[in-house]
Parts: C-alpha cells; sequence; structure tokens
C-alpha cells in the first residue's frame, strides 16, 4: 500500500469510517435539526453548526493548499463563518452537504498525489513567515486530526443539549 492510499483510508476514517478515536466527524452529526445546530448550550463556546462550516473551509483551504502548493490565508471570517440567522433544516442540510463537498476535493486532490508528492513544502518562499511552511504531508494528516478534534465536541455539545 502505498502512503498515499494510507493518508486517503485515515482521511476517510477520521471524515466518515471507522475512526480509532470514536465516532467519525459524519457520525457526530445525525438526526439534528437546524435548532440544536445552532444552539449554544456551552457558554462561550461555538454551535454545531458554526463548527460544521468551519471545518468545511478548513478542508477546502487544505484542499487549495495542497493542489497549488501556495498559503492561501484566511480571514477571520472565512475560518469561522457566521451560521445563518434562520433556522431553516434545509440552510442546515445545504451546510452538511457543503462538508461532504469539501471533503470529497480533497480526496480527489489526494487521489492525483503520488508518494514522492507528499514531501513538497506549501507555503515556502521568501515572502513567508519563517516557520509557517509545511509539507503535503503534514497538512494532509493535519486536516484529518483537526476533524477528528472537532468530533470530539460536536459530542460534547451533543450531551450538553441532551442528545
Amino acid at each position: 500500500m502505498t502512503e498515499v492510499a494510507r493518508i486517503t483510508d485515515q482521511l476517510q476514517r477520521a471524515f466518515d469510517g471507522a475512526a480509532w478515536s470514536g465516532p467519525s466527524l459524519l457520525a457526530t452529526l445525525p438526526r439534528l435539526t437546524a435548532s440544536q445546530a445552532a444552539a449554544h448550550p456551552v457558554v462561550q463556546a461555538h454551535s454545531i453548526w458554526e463548527i460544521v462550516l468551519h471545518l468545511a473551509a478548513w478542508i477546502r483551504t487544505v484542499q487549495q493548499r495542497v493542489a497549488s502548493r501556495q498559503v492561501i490565508p484566511l480571514t477571520n471570517k472565512q475560518d469561522w463563518p457566521a451560521q445563518p440567522t434562520s433556522l431553516d433544516e434545509e440552510l442546515w442540510e445545504n451546510s452538511r452537504q457543503d462538508l461532504r463537498a469539501a471533503h470529497q476535493l480533497l480526496l480527489d486532490t489526494v487521489a492525483a498525489l503520488t508518494d514522492a508528492d507528499l514531501a513538497a513544502p506549501v507555503g515556502e518562499g521568501p515572502e513567508v513567515e519563517p516557520g509557517t511552511a509545511h509539507p503535503v504531508y503534514v497538512l494532509l494528516h493535519g486536516v484529518a486530526q483537526h476533524n477528528l478534534y472537532h468530533a470530539g465536541q460536536i459530542v460534547l455539545l451533543r450531551k450538553a443539549l441532551g442528545l
């Protein structure tokens, strides 16, 4: 098995598979209404919906960075997009579908990589702050870790909601 195949497996397990650490990201999202997803049951914590929007933004950002080998910065608004003010079920479903689409685009990008590509630096250059460049390998493992980190938060928020 190639290293790219192993990383793809880990990305899929973290997102929608048999994650070693507990439930995958998508396993934390079923049977949530828009109202539940938008709730803030923990003071000063993000809602589940805000986390889903944040994850989609970062999965997409990692995909763009891997594809371009450039650091594409995010503004605070892009990093943590505001959830819709309307608690519309269709909008909530659209947010979940956007998360799935971002993940699929990342998997498609990874499928085109070779093991040699994993060592390629992302964001190296004279204009980049020293220490901020990472190899493709680190970004891909990082996005899997990021997904599981937030899956844990979603589990805690669900518990705080009594779900």
